[in-house]
């Protein structure tokens, strides 16, 4: 991520009022959107149709099923979609891993771009918030935390890193053997284990991958402090993302555009680790991840346009 922590970036306040506002822009704009969308990286996402989200855009705010707040497309409470957005025009995306989300508890709900990995990968993704923070000390060799830091490192250096943490704590047991009891160990590797795991090894071990969890904070950079100094977090390793420029339609004031919004940090992720850990063809396999996000970005980015804003 170069300089750029995960899910620091948040729908501001006037995303929703932008959205609202977009509603009779969209007719005889269709070229322009199509120009808009050239101009960034969600021109050749492979996305579902998004024909529900036009039909409920149009249809305007509507209950959620569960608790009847009035929203546009989901409930970002309930993390479901509304009344007027089937669940079943919504695509479900199958991701190689699992995700904890730890939301700051001063962002606002309906700002937060984290809503839409859970409404599209409800089985692999888990939103917490802080400081309500999973246990990962019996996992810690096989999660990894998306955050920038002096010892982060590439996606690529993923396998190597874990393994160089897991022969460390098998050294650290050995030490800790000759003057304590026997007791459970974290990541340790069998004596004449090959510790040089390839893709083989890990789907022979039910995995698909060298990891099985990743953490991703949402929160605007200044809070994340009170986050990643958490007790809970230390230990974990640390990625970092190679540097792209965001897509997000109102990033936070003064901030460069390589800070991307959560679901964009979650969608990149992925990307990286099918291509360069699991050393597979990426064929388009989480665009829908931005399922929601490039829909909004073409309903906010013709608004301002359409007004002379852009």
């Amino acid at each position: 991520m170069s300089s750029t922590p995960s899910g620091v970036l948040k729908e501001d306040e006037e995303s929703n009022q932008g959205m609202k506002r977009s509603s009779g822009c969209l007719k005889g704009h269709d070229s322009q959107t199509a120009t808009l969308l050239k101009e960034t990286p969600l021109e050749n996402l492979r996305l579902a149709s998004q024909a529900v989200l036009e039909r409920a855009q149009k249809q305007g705010r509507s209950s959620c099923p569960r608790c009847k707040s009035s929203r546009m497309f989901y409930c970002y409470t309930c993390y479901i979609p509304v009344e007027t957005v089937p669940t079943g025009e919504i695509p479900v995306v199958k991701l190689p891993l699992k995700i904890d989300i730890i939301k700051h508890p001063n962002e606002t709900d309906g700002k937060s771009t984290a809503v839409h990995a859970k409404l599209l990968a409800p089985d692999s993704v888990t939103i917490y918030t802080y400081p309500c923070i999973p246990d990962y000390e019996d996992t810690r060799h096989e999660i990894a935390l998306i955050f920038p830091g002096p010892n982060s490192v590439a996606v690529n250096d993923i396998p190597r890193s874990l393994q160089k943490k897991c022969q460390g704590q098998v050294s650290c047991d050995e030490e800790d053997e000759s003057l304590t009891e026997p007791a459970l160990k974290n990541a340790r590797l069998e004596p004449g284990t090959d510790s040089n795991l390839d893709a083989a090894d890990w789907h022979s071990g039910g995995k698909t991958g060298p990891l099985s969890k990743i953490v991703f904070i949402d929160s605007t950079w200044n809070q994340t402090k009170k986050i990643i100094t958490d007790e809970r977090l230390q230990g974990l390793l640390q990625i970092e993302l190679k540097s792209r420029k965001t897509c997000f339609w109102r990033h936070q004031k003064g901030k460069p555009d390589t800070y991307l919004s959560t679901i964009e940090a979650i969608y990149y992720f992925l990307v990286d680790y099918h291509k360069e850990v699991l050393k597979e063809k990426y064929d388009g396999q989480y665009d829908n991840l931005l399922f929601f996000f490039a829909f909004m970005y073409r309903l906010i980015k013709t608004a301002k346009s359409s007004v002379g804003k852009e």
